[in-house]
């Protein structure tokens, strides 16, 4: 039943992306949201799984293609573009670049080419280079990246806070719920940078033992990506997984000054609505992908 739905899925997902800029809610600067009664849907946090759906589906219909340019490889990625494209009018550089990277990812999975997936890679390099440069506040962000000392009161504000977060957390923390930073002075404490906070209250211990989940929760995915009897259940549970994964590491690396600024939740951990459902229904997906694998790779195996 998905895998019917999954085209229609993508082309629901490109009119809502439209739908969002042409009448959705504004906050920050952006226009991301539809606010229906007292909840705010993000349509973009959908999309990416719709895609995961559609790309899992497209090739393994077309596994025999995958390494021919325009037959197997541009398809998913020209989808993929398109959704990247709409969401980077909102705007939001972050969903557009998670989406970009799951296709490659999926792709690579089912053998593509390395010259074409290397090909891939650098044209959106560039596209990410141009993106930066064209605008002036992804430019702040970039040198502040680099320096956020420079300017600690404005483009190197969270960063700075977030250092200063993790810092007073040392290695016990300060205890559970006693944050100061996110009273006010840390930015988005609740969602971008909820992992400064969890280290204020709860220390490097804290921190540790939430890579150590992820990791073990990863580890987990990728022995069910494996054990998956047929390739598309393979490229679905892969696909969900990278997703969040993906996010994870971004979400960390963000937070922790190993990246540029870039809004991310926390796969899980952040609060939010949308992005919450859209995690839940991930981990639904792989769950249900994986129903009876570990029995039938056993038996497969034993032939």
């Amino acid at each position: 039943v998905l895998r019917r739905w999954a085209k229609w899925l993508v082309l629901i997902s490109v009119l809502l992306l439209v739908m969002v800029k042409l009448c959705g809610a504004e906050g920050g600067g952006a226009r991301r949201w539809f606010r229906l009664g007292g909840f705010n849907v993000q349509p973009s946090e959908f999309a990416k799984l719709a895609l995961v759906i559609y790309v899992a589906d497209f090739l393994d219909r077309k596994r025999e293609l995958v390494r021919r340019l325009w037959e197997g490889f541009a398809p998913p990625l020209i989808v993929a573009g398109v959704m990247a494209g709409l969401i980077l009018v909102q705007p939001d550089l972050g969903s557009a670049v998670v989406i970009g990277a799951i296709a490659l990812l999926l792709l690579v999975l089912a053998k593509a080419r390395w010259q074409h997936v290397s090909g891939a890679v650098a044209l959106g390099g560039v596209a990410l280079a141009l993106l930066i440069a064209k605008e002036a506040y992804r430019q702040r962000r970039m040198l502040a990246f680099l320096n956020p000392w420079q300017d600690p009161q404005g483009a190197g504000f969270q960063i700075v806070q977030s250092y200063v977060a993790l810092a007073n957390g040392g290695l016990v923390g300060q205890g559970l719920g006693a944050s100061v930073q996110k009273l006010f002075y840390l930015p988005s404490a609740h969602t971008d940078f909820i992992f400064a906070v969890i280290g204020e209250e709860l220390g490097l211990l804290g921190t540790t033992a939430v890579l150590g989940l992820f990791a073990v929760w990863i580890s987990c995915c990728i022995r069910m990506a494996y054990m998956a009897t047929d390739p598309f259940r393979k490229y679905l549970i892969s696909g969900c997984v990278g997703l969040m994964g993906f996010e994870a590491i971004v979400h960390i690396a963000v937070v922790t000054g190993m990246m540029p600024t870039k809004g991310l939740p926390l796969p899980m951990i952040s609060y939010g609505g949308s992005a919450m459902v859209a995690n839940c229904l991930a981990c639904a997906l792989m769950l249900q992908a994986s129903r009876n694998s570990h029995a039938e790779w056993r038996m497969r195996h034993a032939e």
